[in-house]
């Protein structure tokens, strides 16, 4: 029996490359291009991971409902040349003209250095790290604010959690995730002041191993409701279930792993921000370098309640919602805060808006956080 053989698309472009058929293949050739906006997407895991990923997944998959539009995918493609090699492929066998590059570790030098070989196609990264400063005008980001997702998640936290301990399984300490911690906490202690968050830092990105550890360990230590902020949330939620804990979700729903365990998650709604970025390309208009929305723009979402949130709960939550999608929207982040330290952080009278690029700079936790940043 002959043995099935495949190859990435990478590996492709490697070997034609090397026969010189890739030559046929130019940026913007072929009529396909001339009348179709083909947009490349590279994922860093499985478009299924119930995470992050699948989070993007999701986005594209509403652009393939799109006339005019193709999409190219390529999942567990490493942050290292690899995603070079797959952009160049993307653009050289396919004619995209906006890529995707959706990891972190993509940015930065591997992207750039493909805005620079083609100065005439675009590439956005999701993230905080374009700057009009530093970086290519072909370049871009784009992000949410997810932060106001987790509050709303906190708030239902608050109301579940009867030991009043609750738990965050977390990466590592960098700003956009400190700030989701602070966020959940501080929606969890709108209900409950008296409410603590343990967290634990895994330390890596993906680690199922520590991530299943974690979880043990906050039910161990009396949490009876978790969420997280890891790349895939699926070993957190299983284990959450096992353990009797709630959960509450990340980056996409997880509500088919966790069932009536599940109170309701922080998502996000990429399919507005590619849509946005598709049509665009059709129109003929330029595209945004510097794109930031929460949930009045569309760009983060919550998952649907689960059936142990109670209807309190709902009404409280409902409620800050409206809040953040008034004009003026709902700054978490007012004062006074102290940080669990008990320094005084934000003074009494003083708000940050979401806006605010302090909030980028995020490093320090909130008063009611049992942990460390460093």
């Amino acid at each position: 029996m002959a043995k099935k053989i495949t190859a990435s698309r990478r590996t492709v472009l490697t070997g034609m490359a090397a026969t010189g058929a890739v030559a046929a293949f130019g940026p913007l050739n072929g009529a396909l291009a001339a009348k179709t906006v083909t947009m490349g997407f590279v994922y860093v895991g499985p478009r299924d991971d119930y995470g992050y990923n699948q989070a993007h997944a999701e986005g594209a998959a509403a652009l393939k409902k799109m006339a005019g539009v193709k999409v190219i995918e390529e999942e567990n493609v490493p942050e290292t040349i690899a995603v070079q090699k797959t952009m160049e492929s993307m653009v050289n066998l396919d004619g995209a003209t906006l890529l995707f590059p959706t990891s972190f570790g993509y940015f930065d030098p591997h992207m750039l250095k493909m805005c620079a070989k083609y100065p005439k196609l675009q590439f956005r990264h999701c993230g905080g790290l374009w700057s009009k400063d530093k970086h290519p005008a072909n370049a871009g980001s784009y992000f949410g604010y997810i932060d106001e997702a987790q509050y709303l998640s906190g708030i239902a936290a608050g109301h579940a959690s009867r030991t009043g301990k609750i738990g965050f399984v977390a990466a590592k300490p960098i700003p956009q995730v400190l700030r989701n911690i602070n966020a959940f906490t501080l929606g969890a202690r709108s209900v409950n002041p008296k409410i603590s968050t343990q967290v634990i830092f895994t330390g890596e990105w993906a680690m199922p191993v520590k991530e299943a550890e974690a979880v043990n360990s906050l039910a161990d230590q009396g949490a009876d409701v978790v969420t997280c902020h890891v790349d895939s949330p699926k070993v957190v939620a299983e284990v959450a279930v096992k353990r009797g804990m709630y959960v509450c979700g990340y980056h996409a729903n997880q509500a088919p792993l966790a069932g009536d365990k599940y109170l309701t998650g922080a998502e996000w709604n990429w399919e507005t921000v590619y849509t946005g970025f598709a049509k665009a390309m059709q129109d003929g208009t330029p595209l945004g370098n510097f794109v930031r929305g929460g949930l009045s723009a569309g760009l983060v979402k919550s998952s649907p309640y689960g059936p142990a949130v109670s209807d309190g709960a709902r009404r409280n939550i409902e409620s800050a919602r409206a809040k953040f999608m008034t004009p003026e929207g709902f700054a978490i982040f007012t004062g006074p805060l102290r940080t669990n330290k008990g320094a005084t952080i934000v003074a009494s009278g003083k708000a940050h808006g979401q806006t605010d690029l302090w909030l980028e700079q995020m490093d320090w936790l909130v008063e009611g956080v049992v942990g460390s940043t460093s």
